[in-house]
């Protein structure tokens, strides 16, 4: 029975990654196919969300990580203000976009987008477009300091699992996600391959931080996957300052910054400055530390306010 157990924990090891992506995609592809995909999205990433979090349970990729951090509050209320910081940039984004006549929301030919070719292509190539201006956007928040104290709100975390996967500043999330999206519009991009990318991104921002024991092989080659992502948040900058790619890691491969170790990545992570405990101490934080301010907060307690 034991090794039985053993062989399907292995078998769901192999497979948990790119079978939990695959139900994602085809859930979201019937969201389309019945003219509501963001009822689609909702409903689908919040299945993914109980799927991983009782695999994290049941298989985790470091046992000592799952203990409550004391963060999880922090966590969801970065995720909803970062969140809905980018959400409104996003709806002015478009307002801006239609009144310079580059960007619509009818769906009207213009710009040079190649609106002819299926739309996984669109989608694959939209993809490529955006993760440039992500990967340059995530490496210059570990390159310039000003900019890494709104990015170490995300590094701060103690460990990694599926529910901090969005806790982001709402300034390093705008910094991240605006340009490219802003490029997309004036290339053309439709709104169905800005809602799949919006999509895309946020399955596998859940599914590269999770805490489940998996196997990736020639995966992590082409996407960012957990295994990348776990050095990606190395307290050794030179395993840290790699992997900056969000979704895949194409830029990675063109601009050297792709990072694998052929050993286990530390499981003790974090950032050499002090995080202030409470929540809006964390989101005052980077601001404080611009002024020569901000070494953090010596309460003990971890609260929301």
């Amino acid at each position: 029975m034991v090794p039985l157990m053993g062989m399907f924990r292995a078998l769901v090891s192999w497979l948990a990654w790119p079978g939990l992506l695959a139900v994602c995609v085809v859930t979201t592809e019937k969201g389309f196919a019945l003219k509501q995909p963001q009822i689609g999205f909702y409903l689908t990433y919040a299945a993914l969300t109980a799927a991983l979090l009782l695999l994290e349970r049941w298989m985790p990729h470091e046992v000592e990580w799952s203990p409550p951090d004391g963060q999880l509050a922090h966590d969801l209320g970065h995720t909803l203000l970062s969140t809905t910081a980018v959400q409104g940039a996003l709806v002015f984004s478009s307002m801006v976009g239609v009144s310079l006549g580059f960007a619509t929301l009818s769906g009207a030919q213009y710009g040079i987008w190649p609106r002819t070719w299926p739309m996984w292509l669109q989608v694959s190539f939209g993809l490529a477009v955006l993760e440039f201006t992500l990967y340059w956007a995530h490496r210059l928040a570990h390159e310039w300091q000003r900019l890494w104290y709104f990015h170490a709100i995300h590094h701060s975390v103690s460990k990694l699992w599926a529910i901090n996967n969005g806790r982001f500043h709402f300034v390093d999330a705008l910094k991240s996600v605006l340009p490219g999206i802003v490029l997309l519009l004036v290339l053309g991009a439709p709104m169905d391959v800005l809602t799949w990318l919006s999509a895309l991104g946020a399955y596998i921002g859940m599914l590269t931080h999770c805490n489940v024991r998996m196997r990736f092989g020639p995966l992590s080659a082409v996407f960012n996957t957990p295994e990348l992502h776990r050095w990606h948040h190395s307290r050794d900058t030179r395993e840290g300052n790699k992997n900056y790619g969000e979704s895949l890691m194409l830029w990675d491969w063109v601009f050297g910054t792709w990072f694998n170790a052929h050993q286990r990545p530390p499981a003790d992570i974090g950032i050499a400055e002090v995080m202030p405990l409470r929540f809006w101490g964390q989101v005052m934080w980077p601001f404080q530390r611009r002024r020569g301010r901000g070494d953090g907060d010596s309460s003990k307690e971890a609260l929301l306010f």
